[in-house]
């Protein structure tokens, strides 16, 4: 049984308090655990989601820090790192629900150095392109499926870690944009022999972006892959399928055709009726766009 744990929470633009009270309630449940809960806004632009933070500050072991400016996914997440001060540190995004009322009480056991507990999706609307690209990959989330693949499936949304991992394995803050800076994690585990467990304590992926804003996300996340597509091989798909299009008059024919149909493309995806054929063709074709631009074939 651990007995030392700092929950920290990354939050941008969003309103985490009943999360907070949640894991609050189960933590002093607990008996003899000693426990902080620790809110990061990272920069947020909504006021409203400034002052709601800042309410957490009056529940008992919470603390609500102000940065003031973005400084992306991996760099948030080493500052609540350096914050933290016990011995075990559970990360949680802040958009992210607590499902089970054992959800912390389940980290407790063992002594494993990474654990991921995966996460589960709530029910959405079949014209909101998030969900439905959620839920056609939910069966990836089980811990079952997971342990297949355990570096290249691993994500920051709700993940345990002993500190001094952390400290010496910290996120790499080249990762400013949105995607794949757990991936690089990942991997950066998989070089030292650290081992990440995955078991079935999952968080709440209940609340989905518009499509207009996924479309958006996955653009960004693309153009981190494409920036350190040379770190990431072998933990992509579509960075693995693309270098397998060998055929120069292939890659032309995907690039000519993003050319033409990739705006109208996009406007059916921020629609009420997306496609995840047409989200698949307009993320490879946006890719190997990326690769043209940057004067490769």
């Amino acid at each position: 049984m651990k007995h030392e744990l700092s929950i920290l929470i990354p939050n941008f633009n969003g309103d985490c308090r009943q999360q907070v009270v949640e894991l609050n309630s189960q933590a002093s449940a607990v008996e003899g655990l000693d426990y902080e809960i620790i809110v990061a806004d990272d920069g947020s632009t909504d006021p409203l989601s400034i002052a709601h933070g800042r309410e957490i500050d009056q529940l008992p072991h919470c603390r609500f820090i102000e940065r003031g400016f973005n400084s992306g996914r991996a760099a948030i997440r080493n500052f609540l790192a350096s914050q933290a001060s016990r011995e075990w540190l559970l990360f949680i995004d802040g958009d992210m629900s607590i499902p089970s009322c054992q959800f912390l009480s389940n980290y407790l056991e063992g002594d494993d150095l990474v654990v991921y507990g995966g996460y589960r999706i709530g029910y959405g609307e079949r014209t909101c392109l998030r969900y439905v690209y959620e839920k056609a990959n939910e069966h990836m989330h089980t811990a079952e499926q997971r342990r297949t693949r355990p570096y290249q499936h691993f994500h920051t949304s709700n993940f345990l870690v002993r500190r001094d991992v952390m400290v010496q394995h910290p996120f790499d803050e080249r990762f400013r944009y949105y995607g794949y800076e757990d991936v690089l994690w990942g991997k950066q585990l998989r070089q030292t022999s650290i081992p990440i467990t995955h078991i079935d304590n999952p968080v709440g992926f209940f609340t989905f972006e518009d499509n207009s804003q996924f479309i958006s996300k996955t653009e960004e996340s693309l153009r981190t892959l494409h920036q350190f597509r040379d770190e990431l091989r072998g933990y992509s798909q579509i960075l693995t399928f693309v270098d397998g299009l060998h055929s120069p008059l292939l890659r032309g024919a995907i690039r000519l055709w993003h050319r033409c149909f990739g705006s109208i493309e996009r406007r059916w995806l921020c629609g009420n009726h997306p496609s995840l054929r047409i989200f698949k063709l307009y993320k490879l074709g946006y890719f190997i766009t990326l690769e043209s631009n940057s004067g490769q074939n």
